[in-house]
C-alpha cells in the first residue's frame, strides 16, 4: 500500500528504515546542472552498486507524479519505431530508492528529470518525503560547464544552508547571480524548513560539457562519500574516467589545434591560480578561443568513432 500527496506516493512502510539514527538522501537530477552527465553518471552506478541483489536498483520508497512536474514537448521521452510499430516506450521516472553502501548502511537516492515546472509544489513533496523517513542530511550533486582545461584538478563549488557543514574553501569572492534550479531552491527551501542541506558542484571543461564525463562523476562521489559518511565502491568509475582521458588524449595528439586551445586554457588556469589569494576568480577572461560547442563537436565525432570500426586508427 502507498500513501499520496498531490505529486508523490510514498510507500508506507519499509520496515529496513525503521530505528535507522543517521539517514542521508542524495539527489541529483537530469537537466540543467548536469554538465558531463556527471550526476547521472554517478546515480546509475549508486543504483548498480547499491542494493544486495545482482541487478541492483533498490527499492523504490517514493515516486513523484512525473505527468504533474514534466514538459513532455521541451523532452521528448524516446522510443523505438520497428518496421512498422511503436515499441519501448522510456518513460520518465522521478523517484527515491532506498540503497545500501558498501558497509551495510542505508540511504536514498532522489533522481530522474529536473522538474520543468511547479517547483515549489516539488520542494513540498521532497519535504514530505524527507519528514516521513526522517531524513538527516540531505546531500546534492550538480555539474557546470567552465573554462577550464581537463588537464588539471577537477574544482568543486561547496554550498549548504547551513554554514556548519562548508568544509571546502570556496573559489568564489563576492555574490553571483546564477539561473536557479530546483536543487538550488529545494536547498533554500529546506533551511526555511529546518532541514540541513548541502551540496557540491563541480566545474566541467566546458569542451566536454556534451559528453559523459566520468572523472566529474568521480569527483562528485568522493564528496558525498565524506560528507554523507557512506562507503562506496567507486572502482568501476575510476576506470571508466581513467579510459575517457585516455581517449581525450589521443584526440589531442592528433588535433593540434584543439591542442592549442587547451595550452591555452592550461595557462589561464595556472594563471588564475596563482592570483586565487588576491580575489581572482575562475572565471575565463574573453579569449579569441574557439566556443566549447564548436570543440565539443570535434570530440563527440571522435569519441563516437571508437565505438565504430576506424581501420585508418585516425580520428573520424
Amino acid at each position: 500500500m502507498t500513501s499520496s500527496t498531490r505529486l508523490v506516493h510514498i510507500v508506507d512502510e519499509v520496515p529496513e528504515l525503521e530505528g535507522v539514527e543517521t539517514l542521508p538522501m542524495i539527489v541529483a537530477l537530469d537537466g540543467f546542472l548536469d554538465a558531463g552527465n556527471a550526476g547521472a553518471l554517478a546515480c546509475r552506478h549508486l543504483v548498480r552498486t547499491g542494493a544486495a541483489s545482482p541487478e541492483g536498483g533498490g527499492v523504490v520508497v517514493a515516486t513523484f507524479d512525473v505527468d504533474e512536474l514534466h514538459d513532455y514537448r521541451a523532452r521528448r521521452p524516446p522510443l523505438t519505431f520497428a518496421r512498422d510499430h511503436y515499441e519501448g516506450y522510456e518513460a520518465p521516472r522521478l523517484v527515491v530508492r532506498m540503497l545500501r553502501d558498501a558497509g551495510g548502511s542505508p540511504y536514498l537516492l532522489l533522481h530522474g528529470p529536473e522538474p520543468d515546472i511547479r517547483w515549489e509544489a516539488f520542494c513540498r513533496a521532497v519535504r514530505s518525503v524527507i519528514e516521513r523517513f526522517g531524513v538527516t542530511l540531505v546531500v546534492s550533486m550538480g555539474s557546470v560547464p567552465m573554462a577550464v582545461p581537463h588537464t588539471r584538478p577537477i574544482a568543486i563549488t561547496h554550498h549548504a544552508n547551513n554554514a556548519d557543514l562548508i568544509t571546502g574553501t570556496s573559489p568564489w569572492r563576492g555574490e553571483l547571480r546564477v539561473p536557479s534550479s530546483v536543487q538550488a531552491l529545494l536547498e533554500v527551501r529546506l533551511g526555511e524548513w529546518g532541514h540541513d542541506a548541502q551540496g557540491f558542484v563541480a566545474h566541467v571543461p566546458h569542451y566536454l560539457a556534451q559528453l559523459d564525463y566520468p572523472r566529474a562523476s568521480l569527483s562528485l562521489l568522493e564528496q558525498v562519500e565524506l560528507a554523507a559518511r557512506l562507503t562506496i565502491d567507486l572502482t568501476e568509475v575510476r576506470e571508466l574516467a581513467e579510459d575517457r582521458e585516455d581517449e581525450i588524449g589521443r584526440y589531442l595528439s592528433a588535433n593540434d589545434e584543439v591542442a592549442d586551445v587547451v595550452t591555452a586554457l592550461e595557462q589561464q588556469y595556472d594563471t588564475f591560480a596563482r592570483a586565487e589569494e588576491e580575489g581572482s576568480s575562475l572565471l575565463a577572461e574573453d579569449e579569441p578561443l574557439p566556443t566549447g560547442e564548436e570543440i565539443g563537436r570535434q570530440f563527440e565525432q571522435f569519441l563516437a568513432g571508437l565505438e565504430g570500426p576506424d581501420e585508418t586508427g585516425g580520428t573520424p
